[in-house]
């Protein structure tokens, strides 16, 4: 029994570690790009709000010059890979009354767009 609870772990840790960043971005760039940046300082991405740093955030909270919907901003959801996978599966769903409105419907090009949203964050400040 140990080698199969330690060979289910080992594959789990290989499905997390297949997402790719830099596809995620090239992903992110084709389908989210219209509406949304993650550059740092970018402002407003376009119609939706910057997802730049955004892990660990309250949904609503990221982009200060946004107005997020009632439906986002009182979802109390917080911005990690489990929420961004539900989300992006169904935003209406998880979040009745979003503007979000497109999908991401492949788990692999969710997990390569979510390791690429968790991959841009703020840099440490200087000592």
């Amino acid at each position: 029994r140990l080698i199969a609870v330690a060979s289910l772990f080992a594959s789990l840790a290989g499905a997390a570690q297949a997402a790719d960043a830099a596809a995620g971005e090239a992903k992110f760039e084709d389908a989210c790009g219209l509406c949304h940046s993650a550059a740092p300082g970018d402002g407003l991405g376009g119609m939706g709000p910057n997802l730049h740093d955004l892990n660990g955030r309250a949904a609503g909270t990221a982009d200060k010059a946004f107005p997020y919907t009632a439906a986002l901003k009182d979802s109390k959801l917080v911005w990690d890979a489990a929420t961004l996978d539900r989300f992006l599966a169904a935003p209406t769903k998880v979040a009745p009354g979003t503007r979000m409105l497109v999908a991401v419907p492949t788990q692999a090009a969710r997990d390569d767009v979510i390791a690429y949203l968790l991959s841009v964050k703020q840099a440490a400040p200087a000592k």
